[in-house]
């Protein structure tokens, strides 16, 4: 099926994320075991589960596409990637999986040539399931619906700026912050951020701390899709494909700065 066009390929993607939601949800009203991985982040059946659902089903949507997902990469497992590959996060924001504050998604993003060019957030215990596609636009799915989403220019009364809930360095946010109107400051889970900037639910989102690649390249894709930008802290957009996968600090932008 490697002949899809991005468009047909986000719709054929859409019912997988679904499943492995579905999947999550099953773990999430029940008991929650968790264990440490190597580098002592938690983990749970239902980052495993997640990834045994997906990752077969993007092979059989086209097996030329190596996949690089975190619990494989975790465990040591990571394919040679070429301009095409996709990043899978199984299941983003364990942490408020954990804690059942419903801020966890699945992303799987496609990245071509370095940049994510379709991707798709699901936030299975919200009901919300962000997707876009380079060329396309953007939209999210709720309540039975479907709607195209933008990104937003900045309102006169400032800023509203999104900021992790679980990780961050309040002096550092301060100071990237500093120079800039600001009207509200919030903060939320896992790659939703990037979704509220790309709805234009936000403004900003500046993450000042260690990031992987697949944490944040499917949010990327909406973001980008949705005519924001993620620019590193020297302006540059986020390339993809990196050695060890690890991001630097960067800032995901709406319509102006």
């Amino acid at each position: 099926m490697s002949n899809l066009t991005l468009d047909a390929l986000l719709e054929a993607l859409i019912p997988i994320v679904r499943i492995a939601g579905q999947g999550v949800m099953d773990i999430y009203a029940g008991r929650i075991s968790v264990r440490s991985k190597a580098d002592a982040s938690p983990v749970t059946e239902a980052d495993e589960r997640a990834e045994a659902l997906i990752l077969p089903a993007l092979q059989e949507l086209d097996p030329t596409i190596p996949i690089v997902s975190e619990e494989q990469a975790s465990a040591g497992v990571v394919p040679h990637v070429g301009c095409r590959f996709w990043l899978v996060d199984p299941l983003d924001g364990t942490k408020e999986f954990i804690g059942r504050n419903g801020e966890f998604t699945i992303n799987i993003a496609l990245i071509e040539g370095g940049e994510p060019v379709l991707g798709v957030v699901l936030a299975p215990a919200m009901n919300r399931l962000f997707a876009g596609t380079r060329g396309s636009g953007a939209f999210v799915e709720e309540n039975g619906e479907r709607r195209f989403i933008h990104c937003r220019g900045i309102p006169d009364t400032g800023l509203t700026v999104v900021s992790s809930r679980s990780h961050g360095d309040v002096e550092a946010l301060q100071d990237f912050l500093r120079g800039y109107r600001v009207a509200r400051q919030t903060s939320a889970g896992s790659s939703l951020k990037l979704c509220l900037v790309a709805a234009g639910e936000a403004d900003v989102y500046p993450r000042l701390g260690r990031t992987m690649e697949w944490d944040i390249a499917a949010g990327d894709a909406v973001l980008r899709a949705a005519g924001g930008r993620l620019l590193t802290l020297d302006a540059h957009s986020m390339r993809y494909g990196k050695e060890g996968f690890a991001n630097p600090h960067f800032a995901a932008w709406g319509l102006e700065a």
